[in-house]
């Protein structure tokens, strides 16, 4: 019924405890999810889940504020997104957040990264999972330049403004939405699920953090998924089935991923 559209299912949180998420996941109605990739290094976990679990799939991508790690290149990543259940790449993107005392100039090797990512996508026709934070314009500039028009993807758990979805709904992108959205404090990104159609909207935990309420502050899980689709019901007047099923069916046709053979079309 509901789709976790991103996850980290490779981190020690939760990989540790994975009978137990899958068992609160069909408990909850939570029949498929897409574990990402943050590192070349962490790839194989990743990847291990996948090819493991029939209601899992892949991304290939190295985050962007992740440093001293291995440095992809666009062959690294085609050859990643060729593997059987891989169906996206990323996430990928640009994250400010934290300069350290660095300069925007400084963080040229962080831009680009994200051009590797974006060319990869371009030959590989694969959507991006596109992670910003404190650098949306860079990340729409980026975008704009290398992506060509040629790539499409999702911006993940959103938090930026009303601008920024309009300008990444302008290029073709979904908006996926997750626990913070039901924080007291997000007003402004709940003005933002009110205006997302909901034919682009994508639903996620970005387990394990971020728990919605009533789990705010624990540690995040799949299963906690439909919270934030029982928030966007609620913004928008509508029944919370509707928001499953459409969410489901949006991520179906980003990624390829056909519902009833549970594979990749």
């Amino acid at each position: 019924m509901y789709v976790d559209s991103h996850c980290h299912l490779s981190f020690p949180e939760l990989s540790e405890r994975l009978p137990q998420i899958r068992a609160d996941m069909a408990a909850a109605g939570v029949d498929r999810a897409l574990c990402i990739c943050t590192t070349l290094e962490e790839f194989d976990r990743v990847h291990r889940l996948a090819t493991s679990y029939d209601n899992f799939w892949a991304s290939a991508g190295v985050h962007p504020d992740n440093e001293d790690v291995r440095e992809p290149t666009v062959d690294d990543l085609v050859a990643l997104a060729g593997k059987p259940r891989v169906v996206a790449i990323g996430e990928t993107g640009l994250d400010y957040y934290r300069l350290a005392g660095r300069s925007l100039a400084d963080m040229e090797w962080q831009r680009e990264r994200f051009r590797v990512h974006i060319r990869a996508s371009r030959l590989t026709r694969k959507p991006l999972v596109i992670h910003t934070r404190s650098a949306s314009h860079d990340t729409l500039a980026v975008l704009k330049d290398e992506g060509r028009g040629e790539v499409t993807g999702v911006f993940h758990c959103f938090t930026e403004t009303m601008e920024v979805a309009r300008a990444a709904l302008d290029l073709g992108f979904l908006i996926s939405f997750s626990g913070i959205l039901t924080f007291k404090n997000a007003e402004d990104l709940r003005a933002v699920a009110r205006y997302v159609p909901l034919d682009r909207c994508l639903i996620e935990t970005d387990s394990p953090y971020l728990a919605p309420v009533p789990y705010r502050g624990k540690t995040n899980s799949p299963a906690y998924v439909p919270y934030v689709a029982q928030q966007i019901a609620q913004l928008k007047g509508i029944d919370v089935q509707a928001v499953a099923l459409a969410t489901s069916s949006n991520f179906e046709n980003l990624f390829g991923i056909g519902q009833a053979s549970g594979g990749d079309r």
